[in-house]
């Protein structure tokens, strides 16, 4: 396997493993002139995946869209594009067993869930983009549902709102991460995703 960063020709597998569903092989590789990390994901060729979208066309699955899209909403946010790839080829895996054609708001449901599972947060800013949020009241009742879901696997990020919608929220400082609190009052004051 070639290194995508220094195109040296020799890498070796520091991880090796099964992802969910099952249906293929994720490998961590180590490139052995830079030193770089990178995943490789292995398979046996299935049946192209097709995505109906909501006004009926029908196109061809793109899991380089589909991890775009999460980056976007993981942007500044605590997670790993290894984290991203990896649900990415679980969603391929679910829609292959599904015989290969599924809805866009199947996919949209998948990501939200498993960006739950990684970040709240990031939870939270693709829902704004995925459900098309009109107001400040979709965002909270957004909030709201995943404050109340129970998720199983790696313990999650508290999400609080204040009980005084008006009450100003105290800032992190410069370059701290910001909490939900910060990201609830940059939406509210409709700079969502900017410092």
């Amino acid at each position: 396997m070639r290194c995508p960063f220094c195109q040296f020709d020799s890498t070796k597998v520091v991880d090796s493993r099964l992802t969910d569903p099952g249906d293929a092989v994720r490998r961590r590789r180590q490139c052995e002139g830079c030193g770089s990390r990178f995943t490789t994901f292995e398979r046996a060729e299935g049946p192209m995946l097709v995505v109906r979208k909501r006004d009926g066309r029908r196109e061809r699955f793109d899991r380089d869209k589909l991890v775009s899209g999460m980056l976007e909403s993981t942007n500044k946010r605590p997670v790993e594009v290894s984290d991203l790839e990896a649900l990415a080829e679980s969603i391929m895996g679910e829609a292959r067993q599904l015989g290969g054609e599924v809805d866009s708001s199947w996919i949209g449901e998948r990501v939200l869930r498993g960006l739950a599972r990684l970040d709240r947060v990031s939870a939270l800013m693709f829902a704004c983009i995925y459900r098309s949020f009109s107001d400040l009241s979709d965002f909270e009742a957004e909030l709201t549902r995943l404050k109340a879901e129970s998720l199983p696997g790696e313990e999650q990020l508290a999400i609080t709102v204040p009980s005084d919608p008006s009450a100003t929220i105290d800032r992190p400082p410069t370059g701290a991460p910001r909490g939900a609190e910060g990201e609830l009052e940059s939406v509210r004051r409709g700079h969502a995703g900017h410092p």
